[in-house]
């Protein structure tokens, strides 16, 4: 490699990275100008690029304009202050800095001893954060719980199910296994269905309880005690209920502490999913979401969807880490060390699915000091304003209509039928009406549905968003509107 781009060389890497911050910088600075939602088609890059890699090396720039060219057409921009879609999915500059800092030092800290820093920051910063969430003591690392980062909110559901599954099974019997059942709403998510078939929970244990509109899409404890002392009778045992704190379809809130006295009295492993909501419980006024979190047995959120973090990082608590390790841990002779033996130490290879970690508490840890908890807050609270806002636009429009309460910052939105079409009519007007305004590239929204009715979400995340992103999206909302409410008129 004499001359070229050698493996690793301090100078190079300072030539070499100071021009890729300057290119992702001018992609932030002009990130407005690109469509959100990708415009291309299926197959479109395979035609663009080469069938085979280069032979010999080429230079940055030639990569970075193939980047310009061939690349950022085929992305859809999450960081846009236009994306209004899903749940936002945070970038910020202390994150990017500690995702940099993390690539930079490279380990792998699966055991204390291949890092020790890792681990013991890991353990330092969630406690800060639980603190914050005012998570009850049981949950930090100083007793017999604490916190781990996974990469997902559907990793962590995971390892929870299987850690409340080995803990029923030791008590039972491993041939039990067939008669475990697991607990959840309508409004889960898809995550939890996964889980339980890694889990080898079978499909027909899997209870998903309806939700309806009298209780906003909450999951109602009456239909939860019922389903438990249907299967109690049956023979079966109950052993996981998975509730929710801002459901994806609707920011639903499910009610922790009913559900909490009734999975303590029957002896069910009880996982909040706080994924989207979580970092809003950061602010006092939000806090009460998340009452009665001290009955549950562990508590999840996603710091990469709206904490400024940077993609992957998903925090979980548990109150007994042992239950966790019980189930994850694997001891080879290779990783065997003086730390780990005595027990002096936190090994989190045992608290996840795969052995290698990354040093992911550093963007976190970076994000917490360069941003200070009152920024934080204000940034979330800003976000809620912002959702309000649009909530505001649309009273005005007779037109539309919000179709469940708001409580952070989604709304969920419809355009209202002509009066004589029918619902699937009006599914599909709406359905027309998504296509419409994504298709424009100046926004992008996501759907759902609520009722049987197919509901457009406006989810007021992205770091860069204001409010004139916000009035602007709802022009061209009202604009392609107009244009199908017209091609709906009946012939006279």
């Amino acid at each position: 490699m004499e001359g070229g781009l050698k493996p690793m060389d301090a100078e190079q890497l300072r030539e070499n990275a100071h021009k890729m911050v300057d290119f992702i910088a001018d992609y932030y600075k002009n990130i407005e100008t690109y469509p959100v939602l990708s415009q291309v088609e299926p197959g479109y890059l395979r035609k663009l690029l080469p069938d085979s890699a280069p032979t010999q090396p080429e230079t940055l720039q030639d990569v970075l304009d193939d980047v310009q060219a061939n690349i950022l057409p085929g992305v859809t921009h999450w960081q846009s202050p236009d994306f209004f879609a899903y749940f936002s999915s945070n970038s910020s500059v202390a994150g990017f800095l500690g995702e940099m800092l993390s690539a930079g030092i490279n380990m792998v800290g699966f055991s204390w001893i291949t890092s020790p820093a890792a681990t013991e920051l890991e353990m330092i910063v969630l406690d800060w954060l639980a603190n914050l969430l005012k998570l009850p003591n049981d949950f930090l690392s100083t007793g017999k719980g604490g916190g781990v980062i996974q990469g997902t909110a559907s990793e962590a559901v995971l390892v929870v199910l299987l850690a409340a599954r080995d803990k029923v099974l030791r008590r039972v019997g491993k041939d039990a296994l067939g008669k475990l059942v697991v607990y959840a709403s309508d409004q889960t998510h898809s995550a939890l269905q996964k889980a339980c078939q890694i889990g080898g929970i079978h499909p027909e244990n899997f209870r998903v309880l309806k939700t309806d509109l009298s209780t906003e899409y909450a999951l109602s404890p009456e239909s939860v005690s019922e389903a438990i002392a249907h299967d109690t009778t049956a023979g079966l045992i109950p052993f996981f209920l998975c509730t929710t704190v801002g459901t994806t379809s609707s920011t639903a809130v499910d009610p922790l502490l009913a559900l909490g006295k009734i999975s303590k009295s029957n002896g069910i492993w009880l996982h909040v999913d706080a994924a989207y909501a979580g970092s809003a419980c950061i602010c006092p006024e939000f806090r009460h979401y998340i009452d009665g979190v001290e009955e549950a047995n562990s508590f999840n959120m996603n710091a990469h969807k709206w904490f400024l973090t940077n993609f992957d990082c998903s925090a979980l608590w548990v109150k007994d880490r042992t239950a966790l390790i019980q189930s994850l841990s694997t001891n080879p002779e290779f990783l065997k060390n003086k730390a780990s033996e005595g027990n002096m130490v936190i090994d989190y290879k045992d608290w996840q699915i795969p052995l290698g970690r990354r040093f992911r508490s550093l963007k976190l840890w970076m994000v917490l000091r360069l941003y200070g908890v009152e920024n934080l807050q204000s940034y979330i609270r800003n976000h809620i304003e912002l959702a309000k806002h649009f909530e505001e636009l649309i009273a005005q429009d007779a037109r539309f209509e919000v179709v469940a309460t708001r409580k952070f910052s989604l709304v969920c939105f419809r355009l209202v039928s002509p009066p004589h079409n029918d619902e699937d009519c009006g599914n599909k007007l709406n359905h027309d009406l998504l296509d419409a305004v994504n298709s424009t590239g100046k926004i992008y929204i996501s759907h759902t549905v609520l009722s049987g009715k197919y509901v457009l979400r406006f989810a007021v995340g992205a770091p860069l968003t204001e409010e004139r992103h916000v009035t602007a999206a709802w022009k061209v909302l009202q604009s392609k509107a107009s244009a199908l409410l017209e091609k709906c008129q009946p012939l006279e």
